[in-house]
């Protein structure tokens, strides 16, 4: 359904709308402060599928990036408003594309502060608006195409335009940017440019894991430091790109962006790693709907999460890299520092990184379950503490990270079927009956998880773990996804 709405016609705003006055009189000032918007009344379709004829309006607002620019929004109004904040999106001509960002997402969805803390009658459209321009001085949500991105654009803007109809199925085999031949090849693309992505990069690179590696670079501006290196010395089948549709085909996705914003407390660090990634998954669910997604980002319980609750993708292909290299270390120290060779080859650290990691077996005939019995599960125990000890001494450098990533990246596209530890989906594991990603033993392959390894009864391992789980479950209940 679509209606011209003019200036005029303010006092028949359908009955819908449960605080017509209120509304009335707020849009009548958003006309007089922009009178270039255009207001209408179109049909939303919500994520759940559900559709209402809203009342929205589009135009430009006035951004000064250097020079000034017009940027096209487009604000639904909501028919609970002033008391619900408007959903607001970028309105992107075929010559422009999409910066994904802190405030901006692939689909053009802006998020802001102001939206988030929403209240009547302290918040108002104007407002909204005056707080959307700052943010867009800060990082300009568009940019320029060149003809062959625009038409790539045109095509991605059709896309989300079937979004809002409520047209699309996010399972379609139809994929922008992809060509027939890149679908047979093994291809990863590292997302985020920092010193970890290219660690990533560089790791995956020496390791021959992949015929093809994009870095996705979402920074602002011309390429700098290690990125800028990696495009003058130009490594043999390496592709450095800011455009997401780089990324088409891809086996595997590592995602290692994190937020560089002024976050005060804990909490809203993570909060700005979620708006972060808000922007980022779908995208890549768009253009590699069956690509396995493995997560480096922090915390990397939480974010994996994230990630496969923003992707819709199966639990089996959103990893976190986890416990790997933590465990690789642990059964170095075993073997070769304090020669227990035996119990190397079944040890295992599981549960969240940091300094909740827990030491486990997965081995029904390690030495604590032969016929020494209780005096040979102490010796473990000793020997496992003094390798713990040793292990906490370990930090956890970009290139350390690239390494493990390597690895798990070399076992998911190779299908060897090895035992990992990374960060899964631990619903149903040691009695925890909440969605929250913990690192555990897992085969891996092509699909990502093929299963998970059973571990050794343990009760105080288990209590553990359903610590953990409590701790990060709680985490998670407060973030806005």
């Amino acid at each position: 359904m679509k209606e011209a709405f003019e200036v005029q016609h303010f006092f028949s705003l359908p009955s819908q709308y449960k605080f017509r006055d209120l509304t009335i009189e707020e849009l009548k000032n958003v006309n007089k402060t922009y009178p270039n918007f255009t207001f209408s009344m179109n049909t939303y379709t919500f994520k759940d599928g559900s559709q209402k004829d809203l009342l929205n309006f589009s135009g430009t607002v006035p951004v000064k990036y250097g020079n000034s620019y017009n940027i096209p929004i487009r604000l639904w109004i909501l028919d609970s408003h002033p008391f619900a904040p408007p959903i607001c999106f970028l309105k992107p001509t075929v010559n422009m594309g999409i910066s994904v960002g802190k405030h901006v997402d692939a689909h053009g969805r802006i998020y802001l502060p102001y939206l988030q803390n929403w209240s009547h009658p302290k918040s108002t459209v104007i407002g909204l608006i005056r707080e959307m321009i700052a943010k867009f001085e800060e990082e300009l949500p568009l940019y320029s195409l060149s003809s062959s991105d625009a038409a790539r654009q045109s095509e991605l803007l059709s896309y989300i335009a079937k979004i809002t109809a409520g047209e699309t199925d996010l399972k379609s085999k139809s994929k922008i940017g992809g060509s027939k031949n890149e679908g047979c090849i093994n291809k990863i693309t590292i997302v985020g440019a920092g010193d970890l992505g290219i660690a990533c990069v560089l790791a995956v690179a020496a390791k021959g894991t992949a015929d093809k590696v994009v870095l996705l670079d979402l920074s602002e501006g011309a390429a700098k430091g290690g990125t800028m290196d990696l495009d003058i010395f130009a490594l043999p089948n390496v592709e450095i790109s800011k455009d997401f549709s780089a990324l088409a085909d891809s086996k595997v996705v590592v995602l290692t962006v994190n937020s560089l914003g002024n976050a005060q407390t804990y909490l809203d660090v993570i909060q700005s790693n979620v708006d972060l990634f808000r922007g980022i998954i779908p995208a890549i669910s768009h253009y590699s709907q069956n690509t396995v997604l493995l997560v480096a980002s922090h915390p990397v319980e939480v974010m994996t999460y994230v990630s496969w609750k923003l992707s819709g993708f199966p639990k089996s292909r959103v990893i976190g890299v986890g416990a790997n290299l933590d465990t690789e270390r642990f059964r170095n120290i075993l073997a070769n520092l304090l020669k227990a060779q035996v119990l190397a080859k079944d040890a295992w650290i599981i549960g969240e990184q940091g300094e909740d990691k827990v030491p486990a077996w997965t081995s029904c005939n390690s030495v604590a379950t032969q016929t020494e019995g209780m005096a040979a599960h102490n010796s473990r125990e000793t020997v496992a503490n003094r390798a713990m000890e040793v292990l906490k001494g370990k930090g956890q450098r970009s290139w350390s990270v690239g390494l493990s990533v390597a690895d798990l990246a070399d076992s998911i596209l190779k299908d060897k079927r090895k035992v990992h530890s990374v960060s899964t989906l631990a619903k149903g594991c040691c009695d925890i009956n909440s969605e929250v990603f913990l690192s555990l033993p897992c085969v891996l392959g092509t699909n990502g998880v093929i299963e998970m390894v059973k571990l050794e009864e343990d009760p105080l391992v288990q209590e553990k773990l359903q610590s953990s789980a409590g701790s990060i479950h709680d985490l998670q209940q407060q973030l806005q996804l």
